[in-house]
């Protein structure tokens, strides 16, 4: 194990990198009950949904520990499982077809990770249109964690108001969300696991939450559940290249970010990063075929850094603290039906995935707009992909009258292109 990691090396030991192993898996072991909750929400069986969880984050991890040998967890990611109910919802297709453009997602990353293409894309396409999408994905999380709680509420007048706080669950929603930002604030590890079992508590001697059981036999995963013809029926390309892209992006500013901080970067370079992408693109694929959304590098991971976290044994142990997770499906199953645990943790990623905002030049319009379009339109949407479509037609339109076009990418030119005709031709609703 000491030669396998490189333990010395690294300046770790076996005790260090199974006490970050086990911190990183506490702040993000809320998935295992939140993708369940969006996702059962499309319709998707819950059982199905929770093993697919577990067995996307088992396998994207083992390979990040075994082969990449980075302290960084993967796991469904958030904003994306937010994304595929809304596919569901206002494309009027069944959660088969979208886990059919998930697979196929998952395939073309896979085959981008080959090849150099994923280089030009990431070199391609500029910030400010990252931290955009990075950022309009947080406000959409964020606004549906609103909704679920009910602190948000439909109006005919005003589209959405303020909700009622006679309402039980909205009261509950809330005592949550200042618990968790309270932990929060004092810096404590896995406050948002702990926010969430605490509410869980208060829920159950309040009467709103029921356990039937805590611990079980795993429930059998489904296999390919998955419907890839009705992607090409349905023309629904756009939404295959929005879980690309924005698998693309966030892992890899993720993984650069936590490798960083573990002080793993040389010379500015990402070493063995077609190990650690592949991590991510394994776990996506595999992930549809099991049933469930987009995986991604977590930047949890950056908490079990913190703790001394710096081979892939962090990772390994991780993993196997999923596995174990799989004997408590009844308990995960009770707390995420009741929407006022669940509902604070996306309100909460929501404001941690606003972060990019700060690296957006606001003083440079023809930058500044592109990004703050995405923003806008994809919560007020419920959709990334119109979202994103609204950035690439805007960025290099606006860069060519401002006299600036010779700094756009061709490749932006062509996306700009595509995704006019799409969205005059192929409108998402």
């Amino acid at each position: 194990m000491e030669k396998f990691f490189n333990l010395k090396e690294r300046g770790t030991t076996v005790k260090t990198e199974f006490v970050a192993g086990i911190t990183t898996f506490l702040t993000m072991v809320y998935i295992i009950v939140v993708n369940p909750a969006i996702l059962s929400a499309a319709g998707v069986p819950f059982d199905q949904v929770f093993m697919a969880t577990i067995i996307a984050a088992v396998v994207g991890t083992l390979y990040m520990g075994l082969f990449a040998k980075y302290p960084i967890a993967i796991a469904p990611g958030m904003g994306m499982n937010a994304y595929f109910a809304s596919v569901v919802a206002t494309h009027g297709v069944s959660y088969q077809v979208v886990f059919g453009t998930v697979f196929l997602a998952g395939i073309l990353f896979v085959l981008l990770t080959f090849s150099s293409l994923r280089e030009v894309l990431i070199r391609a396409i500029p910030n400010s249109l990252k931290y955009g999408i990075t950022s309009g994905i947080g406000l959409f999380i964020a606004f549906i964690g609103l909704k679920m709680a009910g602190i948000v509420v439909p109006s005919p007048d005003t589209m959405v108001t303020f909700g009622d706080l006679h309402q039980p669950i909205t009261l509950l929603s809330i005592f949550g969300l200042f618990l968790t930002l309270i932990l929060m604030a004092k810096k404590i590890n896995g406050a948002l696991f702990i926010g969430m079992v605490i509410t869980a508590i208060v829920g159950l001697f309040t009467g709103m939450l029921q356990f039937e059981g805590v611990v079980s036999v795993p429930p059998a995963p489904v296999f390919f559940d998955l419907d890839i013809a009705g992607v090409f029926t349905h023309g629904l390309y756009t939404v295959v290249f929005a879980f690309l892209l924005v698998t693309i992006f966030d892992t890899t500013g993720t993984m650069i970010g936590v490798a960083d901080q573990a002080g793993l970067m040389k010379d500015g370079k990402f070493p063995r990063a077609k190990s650690a992408l592949m991590a991510d693109a394994l776990s996506t694929t595999v992930g549809s075929t099991f049933g469930t959304s987009p995986s991604s590098a977590y930047i949890e991971s950056s908490s079990g850094v913190a703790a001394g976290g710096r081979t892939g044994l962090t990772s390994v142990v991780v993993a196997v603290l999923f596995i174990l997770a799989m004997f408590f499906s009844p308990a995960i199953a009770a707390i995420s039906s009741l929407p006022a645990i669940t509902a604070p943790v996306l309100i909460i990623v929501g404001c941690f995935m606003m972060e990019g905002l700060a690296r957006i030049d606001w003083k440079t319009f023809d930058e500044a707009f592109p990004a703050f379009a995405i923003i806008l339109t994809m919560p007020l949407t419920s959709s990334i992909a119109t979202g994103i479509a609204i950035g690439f037609i805007t960025y290099p339109l606006m860069k060519l009258v401002s006299g600036k076009g010779k700094e756009v990418h061709p490749i932006l030119y062509v996306f700009g292109v595509i995704f006019i005709l799409q969205m005059i031709f192929f409108p998402a609703h």
